[in-house]
């Protein structure tokens, strides 16, 4: 990958992330407090619905960033030779790319998401003493409660919407016989995100509830087929799939202006 191809995704990446984040925030909102233990109202309703946004302001541009130089670098890599650069087995590729962009950007993701789902629950209070508040009771282990339990998340979705992208843009670039525009590949983000969102909803209800729960419950320790088995035990697929339309609308809308002004910034530094 030559030098001007990482700056270009780079300053793609990190503008895409400070794009979607900071323009759907209230939905992410209404979604997290609609999965918090407990209930929509209680964490907050529509109140305060931009509670947490300086925390996502703060992390949206590195951590967008570090997925889009992890995955473009993982793609130029393993496309150079050898049996993963055949057209056939692309899939493979961007799948290998996508999970190792998601643990790469998850370092940066999910301290900032840790803050940000506090702060969204909790109305009353404000980013920075949610900060401190969970660096005083946690750590730094704190920050990065539930880390396992977004990987897990992540790589499922990116496993689904990163190939599938992959393949919309390609099959529709067939048929019009040239390389798409910006507004296209934003539209086979769209739809990418939304299939993807609606598969991997109950993991991401499994994230939440990690980590709004108090420290040294059971369900803080972070184990996903017990949180799982709890959420399907009280809430059935329901509670399983809480949260599912603001997800796929956050995502859907939010694939469309990420990948779009993805591809927007990048053909426009190259």
């Amino acid at each position: 990958m030559e030098r001007r191809e990482f700056f270009a995704s780079l300053v793609a990446g990190g503008c895409a992330g400070m794009c979607v984040d900071l323009t759907l925030f209230p939905l992410d909102t209404i979604k997290t407090r609609l999965q918090s233990q407990q209930g929509f109202y209680k964490a907050g309703g529509f109140r305060g619905i931009y509670a947490g946004v300086p925390s996502a302001a703060v992390g949206s541009f590195p951590n967008a960033a570090a997925f889009f130089v992890t995955y473009d670098c993982t793609k130029s890599l393993l496309g150079t030779g050898g049996v993963l650069a055949a057209p056939h087995v692309a899939p493979v590729t961007h799948m290998l790319a996508a999970s190792l962009g998601e643990i790469v950007a998850c370092l940066i993701r999910v301290p900032t998401e840790v803050v940000k789902q506090r702060t969204q629950a909790s109305p009353s209070s404000t980013t920075y003493n949610m900060l401190l508040a969970t660096l005083r009771e946690e750590g730094v282990r704190g920050l990065y409660r539930g880390y396992s339990s977004t990987v897990l998340r992540e790589i499922p979705f990116s496993l689904v919407q990163f190939p599938l992208w992959e393949y919309l843009k390609t099959l529709w670039s067939q048929r019009q016989g040239h390389t798409l525009y910006s507004w296209q590949a934003a539209v086979c983000g769209a739809v990418a995100g939304a299939v993807a969102a609606f598969v991997t909803t109950p993991l991401d209800v499994a994230k939440t509830r990690i980590m709004l729960a108090k420290a040294g419950s059971t369900t803080a320790s972070g184990n996903i087929p017990l949180v799982l088995y709890d959420v399907w035990r009280s809430g059935g697929l329901t509670g399983l799939f809480a949260g599912s339309i603001p997800r796929m609308t956050f995502i859907s809308v939010g694939g469309f202006i990420f990948l779009g002004a993805y591809e927007k910034v990048r053909s426009t530094l190259l």
